[in-house]
């Protein structure tokens, strides 16, 4: 009897720390070896980019979930971000005997879930989802600072530089500002009180 080798999906997620855009996460479900994956944070985005591409084509099926701007403000960051992974779980043409997570959390979902701090450093799948989660997130705040220029998403992807601080200040918060985050909110503050 041949014994089944279980499908192991890794998910991990980009987006929890910036003061804009969406959190997302990226559930892949990937059964070969790919030479240089890791945590993306070690990685230059040129590296990110093309091993984003090598997964995507090597990988059984990968998947991208996400929670917008208003999810974050009605739920918090932390609930947001087990949303946009079960969104991404969820999303996969395969479903996995088991899913791999980076971190303490797990979301809800009808399949068998393992948290793994630092496991986007220590599992390969893990890995290679942050990898394919942070090139989507990164592309998708370069797309918006053509739509709200000024802030600079281009270069800081809505996390909190001074750069970016001081365009908030100015600009006053776009649509994709996360109003329920303190260095925004502290900004608004500001300004109502000007």
């Amino acid at each position: 009897m041949v014994k089944k080798i279980p499908i192991i999906a890794g998910v991990d997620e980009v987006g929890r720390g910036p003061l804009a855009g969406p959190v997302v996460a990226a559930a892949v479900i990937l059964d070969v070896h790919i030479e240089g994956v890791t945590d993306s944070k070690k990685l230059t985005a040129e590296i990110r980019q093309k091993l984003s591409e090598e997964i995507k084509k090597k990988a059984r099926c990968f998947s991208i979930g996400r929670a917008e701007v208003a999810e974050i403000e009605a739920l918090n960051i932390h609930h947001a971000t087990l949303l946009a992974m079960k969104r991404a779980i969820e999303g996969l043409a395969l479903v996995p005997d088991e899913v791999l997570i980076d971190g303490k959390f797990i979301p809800q979902v009808a399949i068998p879930c393992k948290a793994i701090v630092s496991g986007d450093l220590l599992i390969h799948q893990i890995s290679a989802a942050s990898i394919v989660a942070k090139v989507y997130r990164d592309e998708e705040m370069i797309a918006m600072d053509k739509i709200y220029p000024g802030y600079g998403f281009a270069e800081h992807k809505g996390y909190s530089t001074p750069k970016h601080r001081q365009a908030l200040a100015k600009l006053n918060p776009s649509l994709i500002h996360r109003l329920g985050f303190t260095q925004v909110a502290l900004v608004m503050e500001e300004i109502n009180e000007a």
